[in-house]
């Protein structure tokens, strides 16, 4: 599949089919992130696989409330993967503060559609969650208080049908050569 294929085919997924996931198809998505470049080569990344079943619907309970009920697809999926960022080492701290940047969220991004779209060429479906409650799940996966919580992926066999139209906005609202003038 050429890129830009991957990339149309790549879509946020809320329905899944009840199909485990292979471990060595989780394990390509992993070395796809693993093989994502990050500032000064940092890698602030760790992944943590839930496909147990019991567990993984804890973890997935912990992504949506009564209140907050647009996760509430995660639990169908079969495999949740939590990505968890590593405290940057002393020098990108320091350019952290200088750039006031964090460099390490823009690296667990890539890591991030790295795995995304590796799954896609697994013929896998992901959805990335930026809400979940993060207390409950470093409890339940006994993840220490240091570390935080990114992001959070619900994986597995896509359950649509087609591949949503993406409504972007036009290559020319985006993008100019040689200065910024959009106006």
């Amino acid at each position: 599949m050429n890129f830009l294929d991957l990339v149309k085919r790549r879509q946020s997924v809320r329905k899944y089919l009840d199909k485990p996931v292979e471990k060595c198809k989780i394990d390509r998505c992993i070395e796809a992130a693993r093989l994502a470049p990050s500032a000064s080569n940092s890698q602030p990344w760790k992944f943590v696989v839930v496909d147990d079943k019991q567990l993984k619907n804890k973890v997935a309970n912990a992504t949506f409330s009564k209140l907050v009920s647009f996760n509430a697809f995660v639990p169908n999926a079969p495999v949740i993967v939590i990505v968890i960022i590593d405290k940057p080492k002393l020098m990108l701290q320091v350019g952290n503060v200088i750039k006031n940047t964090n460099y390490e969220l823009i690296d667990i991004g890539i890591a991030t559609e790295h795995f995304c779209l590796q799954a896609v060429e697994e013929g896998l479906g992901t959805c990335i969650l930026g809400w979940f409650n993060e207390k409950k799940i470093k409890k339940i996966l006994n993840i220490p208080k240091k570390n935080k919580i990114g992001l959070v992926l619900s994986l597995g066999y896509s359950g649509h049908k087609t591949i949503r139209e993406k409504k972007r906005k036009n290559i020319k609202e985006i993008s100019n050569y040689n200065n910024y003038n959009f106006d």
